[in-house]
């Protein structure tokens, strides 16, 4: 007798076998493998990097070249790049270097040292001191510009015509005048980022063995030497970020200027910024496809500066 023959075929129907689904042991294999999880955990990274930067920037680079307005989309080529020969935008990028330079100096080496007193732990109050000056970074930057706004007012009650008056002196017009306005947003930068740039530097220096303090004590060497020999060395890839961010931070401040004049509009635009350029005339004059040439002169001067202060590090120096 012969034995009946089995086939994959559905025997009631006649039709071929559906492919089976992958079980949940499958899929957790598949993603679990050696193979595929590093794609797996990369993969959010991936496309947030491509929705939230590779695309806007593609896309400010396609508008650079075009002249957008409403409904309508016409090329232009390098026009829009041609007309940002011009005094004003000249002003708005002198703006935004002097206050990045400006920044640097004051906000690298003074959290630094703050840093390296309140590390000591012959400092009394150091968690309160911590707290406190980590308080400003909290604060909007729309209230800190409009009291910092009301304290250099023109008023003769405003804080600083007010500590003049203790001297017999005359009220100023601080925020109208570019040295003193600009003074303004250096005291207003201070207040707002030096406790952060603080505490990056009190965690590096958690990270420096008290054995070479230990060593150099032995040798002999005053606590400057241990300082200029030791701390500043071993905080060098703190102070790289901190540099990094800082100049992002300088070329890219716009929110501080507008505030402390109540626009973007300053006398003789002594705090004009690029970005403060790039918002009057892509969105106040409705020129975006300008605005958008604005936007990737920054991202390349930005980008300039950094690789230029990353190679003085020596960041891409290959290491023995």
């Amino acid at each position: 007798m012969a034995t009946p023959v089995h086939t994959n075929a559905n025997v009631t129907t006649g039709q071929p076998p559906q492919p089976q689904r992958p079980t949940r042991s499958q899929w957790s294999r598949f993603i679990h493998s050696s193979r595929t999880a590093p794609y797996v955990f990369v993969l959010p990274f991936l496309l947030s990097f491509a929705l939230f930067f590779a695309y806007p920037v593609i896309s400010t680079v396609i508008m650079s070249f075009q002249e957008v307005l409403p409904g309508i989309t016409t090329y232009v080529g390098l026009e829009n790049y041609k007309d940002l020969m011009n005094p004003t935008f000249g002003k708005a990028i002198l703006n935004s270097v002097l206050y990045t330079l400006l920044t640097l100096v004051v906000l690298i080496p003074l959290p630094l040292v703050l840093a390296v007193l309140l590390n000591s732990p012959k400092m009394p109050g150091r968690g309160l001191f911590r707290s406190v000056m980590f308080i400003p970074a909290l604060t909007s930057v729309v209230v800190a510009g409009t009291i910092f706004r009301l304290m250099f007012g023109e008023l003769d009650g405003s804080l600083m015509n007010s500590l003049l008056g203790l001297f017999g002196l005359e009220p100023y017009k601080w925020l109208m005048n570019a040295n003193t306005g600009f003074l303004a947003l250096i005291v207003l930068a201070l207040w707002r980022w030096l406790g952060v740039n603080m505490l990056y530097y009190m965690s590096g220096l958690q990270n420096i063995p008290p054995e070479l303090y230990e060593a150099a004590q032995i040798d002999g060497a005053s606590r400057f030497e241990s300082f200029w020999r030791i701390t500043i060395p071993m905080l060098k890839p703190v102070t790289i970020y901190v540099f990094t961010i800082s100049i992002y931070a300088g070329l890219s401040m716009f929110t501080e200027s507008y505030m402390l004049w109540n626009g973007n509009n300053s006398p003789n635009d002594i705090g004009l910024t690029i970005v403060g350029y790039l918002y009057r005339q892509g969105l106040e004059q409705n020129s975006m496809g300008f605005g958008a040439a604005v936007g990737i002169v920054l991202l390349v001067f930005t980008l300039v500066l950094n690789l230029i202060q990353l190679k003085f590090f020596g960041m891409f120096r290959k290491e023995d």
